[in-house]
């Protein structure tokens, strides 16, 4: 029983108790004191009452969670924080292929390069639909005068093997398998490293910034994480599943190493720049930089980005490789992108002063929130100014050297990629949150290798082509450090991003035909811990 209901219930036992006993004086004692006094301690009662039902009705007095945290708030010692997630659950889908090294687990949308869809129905236990499972620390420590020193170090793990993340290794597991043989693999930056997410150190101080030095997020991937409806969640959005976005073209240089990291907040307003000397075994071979500009006013907040990338790693469908290779056929790529996307949030909490005048300070009362999003990105893919001969992939997988690999001309005209996104979540108070988003992209056609599309459709991978994904999720709160999540979504793909798909022209292995789309149907529940 809340505080609320057990104060009014209390409040109408004495009114009943003091009415039907005490009303009538004692004899002798004046009969009209006895009324007035009586009659100001009813109204008092009365009054009390009434002010409690009015705060439990705004939820003043709220009951306990129904259900208990165990955890505390934060496992820190000394300025050290220990966080991780893990994210398990059942997921089944229209066309796909079984569960795989690839880092989400399964190929959860066609928006891909490996393209080998056969019409395959998966029902299985699966990973990381909401969140890449992880573990790591967080550094806060103050130094005095304002300084602190900061750093992170953390990893992303599959919680079904207990492995690192190694998104490369699906493709060595996969390369030269016939389409309807292979399992999920998909080019990714997390390629077994032990800090396949980040490991950074810096200091920071509130009037000179922040800057730190390691292996970071580009501007780009911090800026869809915050401004991406689900969050890049690998099972509901393309911003998550696929890492072209998020690596400015390339997945491999989604995040950066040996970069530094400088970022300055003027008050509403944030800035920062970026700067990666790139190499071998980085998934970017030349240097890159970045910059971004944002700002926030009461609900609003936006942000624009730019990005330059040089020698870009993108590894090729894994059919392009011959069985048994331990090395990787890949394009190189210079990369120009820059960004544009916002939010607007409707708190609908606000300050009351309860039912009677007092003096009192207002009281915050916590309401729903309901958030929009929108973005666009813009990504341009140049050949290289700087041809690539050999080296590795990111995690130091070696690239394939021949003739034509790595491919230097995999761009012989740009190719551009534009990404559209929309979206809206609400969250409760009492702790579920619907989200829903809609992605689309396109692509130009272009010129890869000399050879232009001249039959249109999806008779080549540099056609002109499109992807579409719709997605709704549900996420219950349970405590702090546990939800549960299910949620459906729907991607197809079309003409040149379909191409080489079974079922298209460009198809290996007998599996060609006329088909110029290809989609899926994907429902996925789960539950994850955090701390």
């Amino acid at each position: 029983m809340s505080d609320g209901i057990q104060r009014r219930a209390c409040a109408l036992r004495y009114i009943r108790w003091y009415t039907a006993n005490t009303w009538l004086p004692a004899p002798g004692v004046n009969l009209g004191e006895v009324v007035m006094r009586r009659t100001v301690v009813f109204a008092l009662a009365m009054a009390s009452l009434v002010a409690n039902a009015r705060a439990a009705d705004m939820g003043l007095f709220t009951a306990p969670p129904q259900f208990k945290d165990p955890l505390p708030d934060s496992l820190t010692w000394y300025g050290v924080a220990f966080f991780a997630t893990i994210d398990v659950g059942y997921a089944y889908q229209t066309n796909g292929r079984p569960l795989g090294a690839v880092v989400s687990g399964l190929e959860f949308i066609p928006f891909t390069t490996t393209r080998n869809y056969t019409g395959q129905r998966i029902s299985t236990i699966a990973e990381s639909g909401l969140t890449q499972s992880n573990v790591g620390i967080k550094i806060d420590e103050p130094l005095g005068l304002g300084w602190s020193a900061i750093g992170r170090a953390d990893t992303g793990f599959d919680p079904l093997t207990g492995k690192l993340s190694d998104g490369c290794s699906s493709f060595v597991q996969n390369a030269g398998v016939v389409y309807n043989q292979q399992n999920s693999n998909a080019d990714t930056g997390r390629c077994g490293q032990a800090f396949n997410s980040q490991l950074f150190g810096g200091v920071s101080n509130k009037q000179y910034g922040t800057l730190t030095i390691g292996r970071q997020n580009s501007f780009q991937l911090d800026a869809i994480a915050m401004y991406d409806p689900l969050a890049l969640s690998y099972a509901f959005s393309v911003l998550g599943y696929s890492g072209t976005n998020g690596g400015s073209g390339s997945t491999q240089a989604a995040r950066w190493d040996d970069s530094a990291k400088y970022v300055y907040d003027f008050g509403p307003v944030s800035a920062g720049a970026m700067y990666s000397n790139g190499g071998s075994s980085t998934g970017m071979f030349g240097s890159g930089y970045g910059f971004f500009l944002g700002g926030r006013y009461a609900g609003f907040s936006a942000e624009a980005v730019y990005t330059k990338e040089h020698g870009a790693v993108n590894l090729q469908t894994s059919v392009n490789d011959t069985v048994g290779s331990q090395t990787l056929a890949a394009n190189i790529s210079d990369n120009t992108t820059w960004s544009v996307m916002g939010k607007y949030t409707f708190d609908f909490g606000g300050r009351s002063a309860g039912g009677l005048p007092t003096k009192a300070p207002k009281a915050d009362v916590p309401g729903d929130k309901l958030t929009f999003f929108a973005g666009y990105t813009h990504i341009d893919q140049a050949n290289p100014s700087t041809p690539i001969g050999f080296g590795n992939a990111a995690g130091g997988y070696p690239l394939t050297v021949s003739a034509t690999l790595p491919d230097n001309n995999a761009f012989t005209t740009d190719k551009i990629l534009q990404f559209f996104w929309a979206g809206a979540k609400y969250d409760f108070t009492w702790g579920l949150s619907l989200t829903g988003a809609y992605y689309h992209v396109n692509q130009n056609s272009y010129v890869a290798d000399g050879a232009a599309c001249t039959l249109g459709g999806a008779s080549k991978l540099d056609c002109a082509g499109t992807f579409d994904q719709v997605s709704f999720v549900a996420d219950y709160n349970f405590t702090k450090h546990l939800d549960v999540y299910a949620g459906i979504t729907y991607g197809k793909v079309e003409n040149g991003l379909a191409s080489a798909f079974p079922g298209t022209p460009g198809a290996k292995f007998g599996f060609a035909g006329v088909g110029t789309s290809v989609d899926t149907a994907a429902f996925m529940t789960g539950l994850r811990l955090k701390i």
